[in-house]
């Protein structure tokens, strides 16, 4: 009762389209699930911003309403302490409960849980605990310890080494314990202005895989700067109207650990602009929605799985343009980065050119997740000038 009660005035979480379709049979494959004692999987595959997270939301409510043992899962703590936050979720009220991380299900019997619902699951992990060292396999944790699963996934959302969600990877442990499979595709794209074409566009342009939309769709709101101040500016204006609007960047540049918590401290220097700005604080778990955040520049841990108005992107030194092609570089990340942690050891014992082909992926995959959190525009700043150039070029064809 308290859940749909804070979510029901909550017009950000209202259904539309095939979502629908997806939510009645969702709903109809859980009933299913706990009325014959059937283990079932639902896989729900959608890109960025057809809505995957208002659906798990929603569904969570519906299946506590029936009474179900059901709860929302999260490997990041981003979307969890946001959506939170959005509902006025109290830390110390019992609803707060219902957020769980992706870790804590390794240790659970079988079936414990009558629905447990995965989003974000392409950000699955092997192993759980702060040193990965608890538990198998978090997909075959999560299945195991409930009834009726459902996954929502973008696969190529998976920006770490770490990230072990694949619809096969569901799939093979769905099996493994008899459960039935369903997959379905959420395909109607709200963010982007709904623009199928500027994802399509930018999947081309970043060279993840080969479209016909060499023009950008005109309803979106996409532009190059040639400054990273006047970017800054650019989203700051923007944020004015509503607190809707963020910088985010590429993890190119050490978060400085003296002085996470203050905005004075500058991790992201571009000197030749005389630009600085502090990675977000490390005193906040919600900050794709607090007020000062304009102030900060967000990473891909902190906006991912969220959405603004507007995105500022600085896109750093390990992806350039050069002979015509885009190159990716591991190199250029910053040592505090976690995402690709381990590569030296795989460079050094699978060779360079494996090292290439597993970051090269999760480089491209961050910049297009960053350049796809806006839904009205995305303004971008390259610290690449042939990139650049290469953006503006296509842009005009």
């Amino acid at each position: 009762d308290s859940f749909s009660s804070v979510l029901k005035c909550n017009k950000e979480f209202v259904l539309i389209d095939d979502q629908k379709v997806i939510f009645e049979e969702a709903l109809r494959i859980g009933v299913n699930a706990h009325l014959h004692n059937e283990k079932s999987v639902l896989i729900v595959e959608g890109g960025p911003g057809t809505g995957k997270s208002v659906l798990a939301i929603n569904l969570l409510k519906q299946f506590l309403n029936r009474s179900f043992n059901s709860f929302y899962v999260t490997k990041n703590s981003a979307p969890r302490e946001v959506f939170k936050a959005k509902l006025k979720i109290d830390k110390m009220s019992g609803l707060n409960n219902l957020f769980k991380g992706s870790g804590s299900f390794y240790d659970c019997e079988s079936n414990s849980f009558d629905v447990l619902i995965v989003d974000e699951a392409h950000r699955l992990n092997k192993k759980s605990g702060l040193f990965s060292n608890l538990g198998e396999n978090q997909i075959k944790e999560i299945i195991n310890s409930s009834m009726f699963s459902i996954f929502f996934i973008d696969e190529n959302q998976r920006v770490t080494l770490k990230d072990n969600g694949s619809i096969d990877e569901i799939k093979k442990y769905a099996r493994y314990y008899n459960a039935g499979i369903h997959k379905m595709k959420l395909k109607s794209q709200f963010r982007c202005d709904g623009s199928d074409g500027y994802l399509a566009w930018l999947d081309n342009v970043l060279e993840i895989r080969e479209t016909a939309n060499f023009d950008l769709d005109n309803k979106y709101d996409f532009k190059v700067f040639d400054d990273p101040n006047n970017l800054r500016q650019a989203i700051v204006e923007k944020n004015k109207i509503n607190n809707k609007s963020r910088l985010v960047a590429g993890y190119c540049w050490d978060w400085i650990s003296e002085g996470k918590n203050r905005t004075d401290i500058y991790d992201i220097t571009i000197p030749e602009y005389n630009f600085g700005m502090s990675w977000n604080l490390g005193n906040s778990s919600t900050w794709a929605i607090d007020k000062e955040s304009v102030n900060e520049v967000g990473c891909i841990h902190t906006c991912q799985g969220l959405e603004f108005d507007y995105v500022g992107v600085i896109i750093g030194d390990d992806i350039r343009y050069e002979d015509g092609h885009i190159i990716t570089d591991y190199t250029k990340r910053a040592k505090t980065d976690q995402s690709i942690k381990g590569i030296k050891k795989i460079a050094k014992e699978e060779g360079i050119e494996e090292a290439k082909r597993l970051t090269d992926a999760i480089i491209k995959n961050t910049y297009k997740t960053l350049m796809t959190r806006g839904m009205k525009g995305c303004y971008i700043y390259c610290t690449d000038k042939n990139l650049q150039n290469y953006f503006i070029d296509n842009l005009r064809k």
